[in-house]
């Protein structure tokens, strides 16, 4: 009498959890529920805390007290902050147009038959694949004022004639550290760009050219648009690293000179740890949250304008 209660309580269990495990809304619940928790301890909580930091004049060793708008206003009038904001912008907005323009032209390169193609792109990858830090140290000895290879070289040429200053210069500095970016960035575009090229069928392109159109008019009519929706991604991701760029400009200049690299990034780092005062440098990487917003919703509209599948209707 006991085993068959307990088979028929069992039986009942299973039939009542079965409907339950088939339902496709549970299912992807649960599978996403370890991803959920990482991002909320790692990600949720360091955000509240540096939101909540921002409001007190918390310093290092020492519990603050809530201040309200104070290290705002504080920002408000600091110059050296409205510099980073102004470096930040254009560093970004310089740097991501470079390395889209770059990126996709090498892209279509290697989309071509070219020989030895796979080795081609596997080298192209090596400056994404190389650690940020051991990369910025080699072109921090390449730009060095008195030993750097492209002085030395540009001297034999006979295009100069003394060593070029390339981070003791404001305007120097600042073309150097993007030119590194850009030199560091373009793999990451060229290869996702190539993905997006390898997934147009070519039938698209021999029609349009038994039609007539050339080279330009099938890149602009055909290829763009195809790849408007990863471009979108592509170029929200490229944004993103490089606003909140940190340790190239910290090995390369750290914010020099007279702070005309320091970014938003390296001015909170630099107010927050070697400063000691927590509560501004939490101040200055909040400000920093509603540019992120801002690329955030062009790649959302950009991905909402037209749709992933091939074939598909604008939104």
């Amino acid at each position: 009498m006991v085993d068959a209660a307990l088979t028929r309580a069992g039986a009942t269990t299973a039939s009542a959890r079965t409907p339950l495990m088939q339902n496709k809304l549970f299912l992807g619940l649960l599978f996403m529920l370890p991803a959920a928790l990482f991002l909320l301890v790692f990600l949720s909580y360091p955000l509240g805390l540096g939101v909540w930091l921002g409001f007190t004049d918390t310093r290092i060793g020492r519990a603050g007290i809530f201040v309200g708008l104070e290290n705002y206003q504080l920002l408000w009038d600091d110059s050296i902050f409205w510099l980073s904001v102004f470096n930040t912008i254009l560093y970004t907005v310089v740097a991501s147009i470079l390395k889209f323009a770059l990126g996709l032209w090498l892209a279509l390169l290697l989309n071509e038959h070219l020989p030895f193609k796979a080795f081609i792109r596997a080298i192209v990858l090596l400056p994404w694949v190389v650690p940020t830090v051991l990369s910025a140290i080699a072109f921090w000895w390449i730009y060095d004022a008195q030993f750097s290879i492209l002085s030395w070289a540009l001297m034999k040429i006979g295009l100069i004639d003394s060593p070029i200053n390339f981070l003791g210069s404001p305007n120097n500095a600042r073309a150097t550290v993007i030119f590194t970016n850009v030199w560091r960035g373009i793999p990451f575009v060229a290869i996702t760009l190539l993905a997006g090229l390898q997934t147009i069928s070519p039938s698209l392109h021999e029609a349009a050219t038994l039609d007539g159109a050339t080279s330009w008019q099938r890149f602009r009519f055909i290829t763009l648009p195809m790849l408007s929706p990863l471009i979108a991604v592509v170029m929200t991701f490229s944004v993103l690293f490089t606003f909140t760029d940190f340790q190239l400009i910290y090995v390369l200049t750290r914010g020099g000179p007279l702070n005309a690299t320091h970014l938003m990034a390296t001015l909170s780092f630099q107010r927050a740890i070697p400063g000691g005062q927590l509560g501004e440098g939490a101040a200055i990487a909040v400000a920093m949250v509603p540019f992120l917003l801002a690329a955030i919703l062009f790649s959302y509209f950009g991905l909402q304008r037209r749709r992933w599948q091939q074939g598909g209707t604008d939104a």
